[in-house]
């Protein structure tokens, strides 16, 4: 599932090529996709409307549209926006989506599985319950300690109510690279394990960004290439591989019906 580095590096692409520009019409082959509206309707309302700004909040991409509206995109699993013309790759070739623009382009949805979720609101009726942005100047190491609930310390780095943006990947990433067990308490840690974990938060994250995200799976940018991350993570999917820091085997534990992997020795329980 594409986490805050993918979907930043989704935003960052889609600025470049697509704002200001007009929708002039829409294509599906899956309207289950669109989920708070009718595909009908959905088409009937986004032609002629302007793309104002682009965003990101959590995992979500938000267009702010002319008329006040704005279009949300959930890219779940495997979804991933193409622009133009993309790579030739499998994995950018699940075109669920068109949208025609008035330049002559398209922006395409690609969707393995047919997950993604699409939205469309007025601008004043569009709440997200989630977390204070990761990457935020303001989102200090007190603000952190301050949020965090009881829990297993993974998990809560993956609630989006608590922190906005960190999945599967990240949170494997950075309680290796902070040395906490990814099944401690988040509110038993010690300030030490926690000043850690908020330092490789902040680190890997704009990493992640700055390398395109991470692309082991089907997660693609808009032109359809790789992000590289994935080059240089340091367990997640590496189970039985030997740990970059000790040497030890690297192990995977189901943690709430995700997978964690960690070090056995780097990251004790």
């Amino acid at each position: 599932m594409p986490e805050l580095p993918e979907v930043q590096t989704t935003v960052l692409g889609l600025k470049k090529k697509v704002l200001n520009r007009t929708f002039v019409d829409v294509w599906t082959d899956t309207k289950k996709l669109f989920k708070n509206i009718s595909f009908p309707d959905f088409k009937k309302e986004i032609k002629g409307k302007k793309i104002k700004k682009i965003y990101r909040r959590g995992k979500n991409i938000i267009f702010d549209l002319s008329d006040g509206l704005n279009l949300l995109v959930h890219q779940k699993m495997t979804g991933h926006f193409l622009y133009d013309k993309w790579e030739n790759d499998p994995m950018n070739s699940f075109i669920r989506v068109k949208f025609f623009l008035d330049n002559g382009k398209v922006l395409a949805l690609s969707d393995l599985r047919k997950f993604a979720k699409i939205e469309l609101y007025k601008t004043k009726d569009l709440k997200l319950n989630l977390g204070p942005e990761p990457l935020e100047k303001s989102f200090n190491f007190d603000k952190f300690k301050n949020v965090l609930k009881k829990g297993k310390i993974k998990q809560v780095l993956m609630n989006q109510e608590i922190i906005a943006g960190i999945g599967n990947i990240y949170s494997d990433e950075i309680l290796w690279q902070a040395k906490v067990h990814p099944e401690k308490d988040a509110l038993k840690l010690s300030e030490k394990e926690l000043k850690r974990i908020y330092k490789a938060m902040k680190d890997i994250l704009k990493k992640a960004v700055d390398l395109g995200g991470t692309s082991i799976s089907d997660y693609r940018d808009i032109e359809g290439k790789k992000g590289k991350f994935g080059d240089i993570r340091k367990v997640y999917r590496r189970e039985s591989q030997k740990c970059p820091r000790c040497g030890a085997i690297i192990k995977r534990k189901k943690l709430g019906g995700r997978s964690a992997h960690f070090c056995p020795s780097c990251q004790k329980p």
